[in-house]
């Protein structure tokens, strides 16, 4: 089961959603799409995994910041330790900067590139946020890997169809070239031209220029 969340606080309103336990957190980290965030785990402590799915195209760096707000508080509300805290850190990074290695336990991450990885301070929790965002959520059974394969098969039609795009615009760029130099050519070719150059020598330089007139 994975959780649903929607934040409106920004239009258009963004998909927040959440792993029921450590095993489906394991599911959602490998069938993640490439513009997911894996968004929020509070630092040091035990927490759910949040992540935010964007827009196809966005990146971790266009994510709002109401929305990294609404994050990080259902980081905190939804960790034991985390919720009974003051003054906690709630971390995120990029899907593709997780980093998944032969025997960590179940759900458990790291990163390819720290640099990557970002940092919220929250002072405390706020109810306000976490009860908006709760009368939001909706319980699903997802077939994540299904959702897989089916973005990926759109991703492949998008690149067939760039790369079609690109071809085509080659293939007029050498056609018009190719029209430019046959006209360029055409303006020398000898079969065409006409010489004043005359065969036989003029006596009467005043006949030949009256001929030239």
């Amino acid at each position: 089961m994975v959780l649903y969340y929607t934040s409106n606080l920004v239009d258009p309103p963004v998909t927040i959603y959440m792993g029921k336990d450590k095993y489906e957190n394991d599911d959602l980290i490998k069938y993640g799409f490439p513009e997911d965030i894996w968004f929020f785990h509070v630092d040091k402590l035990s927490s759910a995994h949040v992540y935010v799915r964007l827009e196809p195209g966005q990146t971790w760096l266009d994510i709002p910041e109401a929305v990294v707000h609404d994050c990080a508080q259902l980081v905190k509300a939804n960790s034991i330790e985390g919720n009974k805290r003051n003054g906690i850190t709630v971390i995120y990074t990029p899907w593709d900067n997780l980093k998944k290695t032969p025997g960590m336990e179940t759900g458990q991450v790291t990163f390819h590139n720290n640099k990557k990885v970002k940092r919220v301070f929250v002072d405390k929790r706020i109810n306000e946020v976490v009860n908006r965002l709760n009368k939001t959520k909706v319980e699903r059974f997802p077939d994540l890997q299904l959702e897989r394969i089916q973005r990926e098969k759109i991703d492949r039609k998008a690149a067939r169809q760039e790369e079609f795009a690109y071809n085509e615009k080659v293939r007029l760029l050498a056609d018009e070239k190719r029209k430019a130099e046959e006209e360029i050519n055409a303006l020398f070719d000898r079969s065409q031209m006409k010489s004043n150059w005359r065969d036989e020598e003029v006596e009467d330089v005043n006949a030949a220029e009256e001929d030239f007139m």
